[in-house]
């Protein structure tokens, strides 16, 4: 079905080409990959000792705070390991259930994606965002809402330059860090408000769903401001939540940005008649994600193995403690096809590429496409 624009204007769907090779060979390799190493996909037993861990690490910073007295500097010391638990939990727990790659099991995968509600954010809002958006019209300007951030920066070449975006390169890294604020006082309410996440028609929670959206906000305002006002001053409350949330925000933005707007990734327009891109959808993953660091075995804890983001793209639903290995397998076969498979080789490489990204966007002679 169309969607309606943001003016009220319908936006026909997008269309990829039909039948991969590629796509097709890829996917016999991964499961090669399994029949012969004897893994799982899902229900790795590292994955549950590892949400173990970081859970644990996101009460104990919680339960610091509280009991911490008030004091000052230790308080908001405590709420930036709170932060970065945060941006864990959700690149370690949500995000794998978020994509049912956590379990085979269906309620263990909904328990692992509902931590993104105890965080302040809808479970619900991000599975039709992310995993129906997001993952479908990657960086496809008007469709993937994830590279939309208003008027307060140019991400995509077909989106409009204002003035101030000649900055952006400077600003936006610490615009980041409100993200998670964003998400908890107005992003969720405004999508279920107007019934549309950018041009995409949203289907308004119902039943279960519409308990856990209202239920996940009370538990999260409640561990947030109502609990912490008992053993806190409330000016040390609001600071302890700045604090955590611009961490957290920060951490979440950047590992995305990282894999999609960066100077390597292509950002394709559909053809104005047929709305079609010319590429099957295997293809523009691979044109449109960027790997960063995928040797590093401490990002690639921390982050859920989101450094190798071209194989969560094209394989959403394998654990990601599965995507090192993967990486290999989907780089050969890209070369095998002559696909550019690209990559940051480290970190600092990708966050160069992103600040290179961002200055160009905000270049005047970088017109809108």
């Amino acid at each position: 079905m169309p969607s309606e624009g943001t003016q009220g204007a319908v936006i026909a769907p997008i269309k990829f080409e039909r039948g991969s090779v590629f796509h097709r060979t890829l996917r016999e390799k991964v499961e090669a990959y399994f029949q012969e190493s004897g893994r799982k996909q899902r229900d790795c037993w590292q994955m549950y000792l590892k949400s173990i861990v970081v859970l644990a690490i996101l009460a104990a910073s919680y339960i610091g705070i509280l009991m911490l007295g008030g004091a000052v500097w230790p308080t908001l010391a405590a709420a930036v390991v709170l932060g970065f638990a945060m941006a864990l939990v959700g690149f370690n727990v949500q995000h794998d259930g978020g994509h049912r790659s956590y379990s085979t099991n269906r309620w263990i995968n909904k328990c692992a994606a509902l931590t993104l509600d105890m965080l302040g954010a809808s479970s619900y809002v991000w599975a039709r965002k992310h995993n129906s958006i997001h993952h479908s019209y990657t960086n496809i300007t008007g469709h993937d809402d994830d590279i939309d951030v208003g008027p307060f920066g140019r991400l995509s070449p077909h989106q409009p330059r204002m003035k101030m975006h000649r900055l952006q390169h400077l600003y936006l890294w610490f615009l980041y860090g409100f993200l998670p604020v964003k998400w908890h006082l107005y992003d969720d309410f405004h999508v279920l408000a107007i019934g549309r996440i950018g041009s995409t028609k949203l289907h308004r929670p119902r039943g279960l769903d519409l308990a856990i959206f209202i239920g996940g906000k009370a538990v999260f305002f409640s561990l947030a401001f109502v609990v912490p006002m008992f053993f806190l001053p409330w000016w040390l409350v609001l600071a302890t939540y700045g604090v955590a949330s611009f961490v957290e925000g920060v951490a979440l933005s950047v590992v995305f940005q990282l894999a999609h707007c960066v100077e390597e990734a292509e950002f394709p327009m559909p053809a104005p008649q047929t709305h079609r891109i010319d590429n099957c959808w295997a293809v523009h993953q691979v044109e449109t994600t960027v790997d960063f660091a995928p040797r590093n075995r401490v990002l690639a804890w921390l982050v859920g193995g989101l450094n190798c983001q071209v194989e969560h793209h094209l394989f959403p639903q394998i654990c990601h403690i599965h995507y090192p290995a993967l990486s290999k397998i989907v780089e050969d076969t890209c070369r095998d096809f002559g696909l550019r498979y690209l990559c940051n080789r480290s970190l600092f490489g990708g966050i160069s590429s992103h600040f290179r990204w961002l200055r160009r966007m905000g270049e005047p002679s970088i017109a809108t496409s």
